[in-house]
């Protein structure tokens, strides 16, 4: 996999803020791409511009390169330049469910049809 140049900035290429979650990401990559769209226009320009995208995306949904990345851009540009505050509140990825006392284990998995043993 190769590195992005340091000079471009990866949000502005996928038009994403710095603070997008992955799904944001992947929704703005698969937009470009249907902009661009590689099997039907064949110039160059079209060409570099998409594997362009193609690297900014690549690098982006990783979390190790983004978090590289961050701190490359974080050391390359001034302040005011690394994005805005997130305009949308953060929600937690996950839930967490607090169980006071003894848990049942769940049932063995069933394949195949149900049969009633009395003896059981």
């Amino acid at each position: 996999m190769q590195a992005p140049e340091p000079e471009s900035d990866l949000y502005a290429v996928l038009g994403v803020q710095p603070s997008a979650t992955t799904e944001k990401i992947t929704s703005a990559f698969r937009t470009r791409v249907r902009e661009l769209r590689p099997d039907t226009r064949v110039d160059a320009a079209t060409a570099a511009r998409f594997s362009e995208v193609r690297a900014a995306y690549e690098t982006l949904r990783d979390p190790v390169l983004r978090a590289a990345y961050d701190q490359r851009l974080e050391r390359t540009l001034p302040a005011p330049d690394r994005g805005a505050a997130p305009t949308e509140p953060v929600r937690p990825a996950w839930r967490y469910a607090v169980v006071l006392g003894p848990v049942r284990p769940e049932p063995p998995l069933r394949a195949g049809p149900v049969r009633w043993i009395p003896d059981r």
